[in-house]
């Protein structure tokens, strides 16, 4: 029988600090009187207090420390670590199909004779529910009958925020009118209304949802729900849920956390370790595993200088994703220093670490310093508290100075930039790391029109390089082409966090409105911030009715466009679009523009900031040199150009003094909890066991632990596999299994309408990750995934033996009722994007056994291990093309049953052709999951 815990063997390290006339005990790492631990990059230092903390001689050995302690010299090798994080994170759509686990995994424990309740979280898990809100109703589907101060389309308004200056009203600190009045007449706004409209239709769709997650909360120990309409989980995140420092029965130490969305990076900026990792996984933190990982290489990158007055921090986030995704960080810690840092707000950091999954790292990390300190203080959290953080952190030798080089730990190897090099800039048209800098957007984009199909191109004939279109809306003419901006968003936590960004854009349409632009009523506006607090800030400073004018109204409190959820656009644009196959454009704030993620329609979409999301807005396309061309022309026919309303910094940095203050966090989270009427009034299920609804069709009993034993199974070969797909390059998790909406002539959609449900009533994939009849048949339902099999883009396969084009689905489907084994081959980053364990779920439930690619995505990778799918990894050098593989082919690939990490197979293919490919368990732990089928199976039989 296996060995169990043991005494903790670092008792000396159990040190006392005192603050405030309080005794707290702590893990010291200074005890170890080390200089290794002095060189120490501030990230590995987290792992390491994990580690000494958490010395069990068990899950957590003592020659873990040590290796951990000679990071240095370990980081070449790859050795595998543990790491307990001390708390979860979750948002709606991965945090059903995981507690739709937990629930399924009880049911399991019972059946197999053990006892339910182990099935509990063991550390905290907070979910947020911001991932169902869609931008159903925007703006433009509105009447605006409330009459504006600042002119333009409501004029005729005298109300005191015109008359008063800015700097006068941002003297008052107090909460703002509620969202439901125009805060100039007491009426009823357009924007209180799309709100409104847009969360009882989130509450119509996702009731049984709701419900189902209110179970959650009362069943099981430890977990927080926040309701919706409450923020982004990063935002709240970052502005209320994260300790900084932990304190537990006495015990100080780190916060850290994993969370099931890859943007749980967000809350690096803060100096809180954490990343994303697949539902299976999170599952399994929250049961008390540690998670396995390798120990990581860490990049120093140096910041110098500081941004130019014309940049914001989404131009610097940008560049740092070209200049990293170039560099190549997977699997790597980024860690950055320098003196530049010190010129960064936690805000502009949080922007930074935000899009670590887009330039590829598992984090990017700021250690905590003193603007940390006065971060926490500015968003309420309680002083006392603040100085136990920085009191702690200190004596740990985690806190550091960045204007003081001599704390520079040693790094794996360092790279720099200078602020004063960043330009303004966007990036797309269809990925986050095509960097393009603003001056050069009008070129780029026409180069883009003519280039051949790709992430640059879009293959428009010559002849065609001029299509207009003309429509009518609302009782007027418009024409669109090429480039016309069909959807603008300010959107996602990735800046709506950002107080700098947010009051620029609002000076920004402010300044506009005054020279008397606007914005075409045809595009799709709309406002989304990441939590109550930028709504208020926004009114507080007087900017707000000037962002509603252009439309920029709040449509919610939630994701929306930034995940796909931007509702359909008006029936005269889908058509005139369609009509002339235009490429039309999205601009949003956001962190990914993968293609077909923001709309079906929007071919092109350019991640920007707030302030250049208005600005395009404006513009009314993305073809435009800001510098020689006007936005527009003024009442009194002169042009007005961009340079003319971009506000300076003094300007953001004088009314953020003034408005941004403790006093409007304190307000609007003391009632986060608390959720709206609807919500409190949902009538959720009692006891241990779920009740499952056979009816229901949001919630189902997943079938993974039908089959399971209490026995661990025998390896099983894969013989003459067929591959149900031949994949390229950067398949991204949306393609493999999307999250927007569900179309019509879908699989999914068949499913739903045979279960009497109308196309209305489909909601999308994320929401419908409940149900795992929908998600299967969602899988590859993409309608921008291109398959070699097919030859263009399209949810389609090839049903090999006998020829046929079909959905994916049903050609799985076909394969399972022929008894034959299936695998998929693809090309490098596969799985890129978010963490989204549908992707490997999905795929399971099709019949996958293995996917053969040139290289994967971290989260992707791990989520396919935890599903019990074998990711294979040609070598080096190799691929389908250079085998010279049509994928037509049948595969037979060795497994013995001495499988092994890093171990080397054999595949040989019907066509005669047998190659080698490298086996991608990275770690012993990765590989006892396969061999129970899954890291849910291990699980359950560590329960028995």
């Amino acid at each position: 029988m296996a060995a169990g815990p043991k005494d903790n063997p670092f008792p000396s390290h159990l040190q006392t600090l005192t603050v405030d006339s309080k005794d707290y005990r702590y893990y010291s790492l200074p005890a170890f009187q080390d200089s290794r631990y002095e060189k120490l990059p501030f990230s590995i230092r987290v792992l390491l207090e994990s580690a000494v903390r958490n010395c069990d001689e068990f899950q957590v050995k003592k020659q873990d420390v040590e290796n951990i302690l000679n990071w240095q010299e370990n980081q070449e090798k790859n050795v595998e670590i543990p790491f307990r994080p001390a708390r979860v994170i979750l948002q709606d759509f991965t945090g059903v199909p995981a507690v739709v686990d937990f629930a399924a995994m009880r049911d399991a424990v019972k059946r197999l004779g053990g006892d339910p309740e182990k099935i509990n979280p063991k550390c905290p898990a907070d979910l947020v529910i911001d991932h169902s809100v869609q931008v159903d109703v925007a703006r433009s589907l509105l009447n605006r009958n409330c009459p504006n101060p600042g002119g333009g389309v409501r004029s005729g308004c005298i109300s005191r925020a015109a008359k008063s200056s800015l700097c006068n009203i941002c003297l008052n600190s107090g909460i703002p009118v509620s969202d439901e009045l125009c805060p100039f007449h007491n009426l009823k706004s357009e924007g209180a209304t799309a709100l409104q409209k847009n969360q009882e239709l989130e509450f119509d769709r996702n009731k049984e949802r709701f419900v189902f997650l209110k179970w959650g909360a009362k069943a099981l120990k430890n977990m927080l729900i926040v309701p919706p309409g409450s923020g982004i989980v990063h935002q709240v995140n970052l502005e209320y849920l994260a300790r900084v420092v932990f304190e537990e029965n006495g015990i100080l130490y780190p916060d850290s956390l994993v969370g099931t969305d890859s943007h749980t990076t967000m809350i690096n900026g803060l100096g809180v370790v954490g990343w994303g990792v697949g539902g299976i996984e999170a599952e399994a933190v929250m049961l008390g595993q540690a998670i396995s990982m390798v120990l990581p290489k860490v990049v120093g990158y140096k910041i110098t200088g500081q941004l130019s007055p014309l940049c914001t921090s989404t131009d610097a986030v940008l560049t740092i994703t070209k200049h990293l995704r170039q560099i190549g960080v997977v699997g790597k810690f980024v860690e950055f220093f320098g003196d530049g840092v010190a010129s960064l707000s936690i805000a502009d950091r949080a922007t930074i670490s935000n899009m670590c999954p887009e330039y590829g790292a598992t984090i990017g990390f700021f250690p905590v310093d003193q603007m940390s300190m006065t971060y926490l203080k500015n968003t309420a959290r309680d002083e006392k508290r603040v100085a136990l953080v920085e009191a702690y952190l200190k004596q740990n030798k985690m806190f550091r100075n960045f204007n003081d080089a001599s704390e520079d730990p040693v790094f794996s190897e360092i790279v720099e930039l200078n602020l004063s090099d960043v330009v303004p800039c966007c990036s797309g048209p269809k990925r986050p790391h095509d960097k393009v800098p603003v001056a050069d957007m009008k070129d780029d984009f026409t180069k883009c029109l003519s280039n051949k199909v790709g992430f640059k191109g879009f293959a428009v004939p010559q002849d065609k390089l001029a299509t207009t279109v003309p429509m009518v809306f609302e009782g007027k003419e418009y024409t669109l082409t090429h480039g016309s901006v069909v959807i603008a968003a300010v959107t996602s936590c990735t800046n709506t966090s950002n107080p700098s960004v947010m009051l620029g854009a609002g000076l920004l349409a402010k300044k506009a409105v005054e020279a008397g632009l606007s914005v075409n009523p045809y595009i799709k506006t709309s406002l989304s911030p990441g939590s109550g607090v930028v709504t208020c800030y926004l009114k507080e400073s007087g900017v707000m009715p000037f962002l509603e004018t252009l439309g920029f109204d709040v449509v919610g409190y939630g994701c929306m466009t930034c995940i796909g959820n931007s509702g359909p656009l008006a029936e005269p644009v889908s058509q005139a679009i369609e009509k002339g196959d235009l490429v039309a454009c999205g601009v949003l704030s956001g962190n990914r523009n993968f293609e077909g993620r923001i709309h079906p329609l929007t071919r092109a979409n350019y991640l920007a900031s707030p302030p250049l999301v208005i600005a395009y807005a404006i513009a009314g396309t993305v073809c435009i040199d800001f510098e020689k061309e006007p936005l527009g022309i003024n009442g009194d026919g002169k042009p007005v150009f961009l340079r003319d309303i971009w506000p300076s910094r003094e300007e953001i940095q004088q009314i953020e003094r003034n408005v941004v203050v403790p006093a409007l966090f304190k307000e609007v989270y003391s009632r986060i909890e608390e959720g709206t009427e609807r919500w409190n009034s949902l009538d959720a299920p009692e006891g241990m066991l779920y009740p499952w609804d056979p009816k229901s069709t949001y919630i189902k009993s997943p079938p993974f632990f039908e089959t399971m034993t209490k026995e661990l199974p025998p390896v099983q070969p894969i013989t003459d596999a067929y591959a149900l797909l031949n994949l390229g390059d950067s398949v991204t998790t949306d393609h493999i299994s999307p999250a927007g909406s569900i179309a019509r002539n879908s699989p999914a959609a068949r499913y739903l309408a045979g279960r009497g449900l109308t196309p209305r009533e489909f909601n999308s994939y994320g929401s419908r990750r409940g149900n795992d009849a929908v998600m299967a048949r969602g899988t590859f339902g993409n309608i921008r995934l291109f398959n070699k099999f097919i030859g263009k883009a399209g949810p389609k396969t090839v049903h090999v033996p006998s020829g046929e084009q079909m959905d994916v689905f049903d050609a799985a489907e076909r394969y399972r009722s022929e008894g034959k084994n299936l695998i998929i081959l693809t090309g490098k980053e596969y799985g890129s994007g978010s963490s989204r364990d549908w992707a490997a779920k999905g795929p399971w439930m099709m019949g996958i056994r293995a996917v053969i690619a040139e290289s994967y995505e971290r989260i992707h990778r791990s989520n396919l291990v935890g599903m019990g799918i074998i990711p294979l990894q040609y070598m080096q050098g190799e691929n389908a093309d250079s085998l010279n593989l049509t994928g037509k082919e049948t595969f037979t690939i060795d497994l013995p049953q001495d499988l092994a990490t890093g171990m080397v197979v054999d595949v040989k293919a019907s066509s005669g052709t047998t190659f080698k490919a490298l086996v991608r368990f990275d770690t012993e732990v990765e590989l006892a999951y396969f061999r129970n089928g899954g890291i849910l199976n291990y699980m359950i039989r560590g329960m028995l």
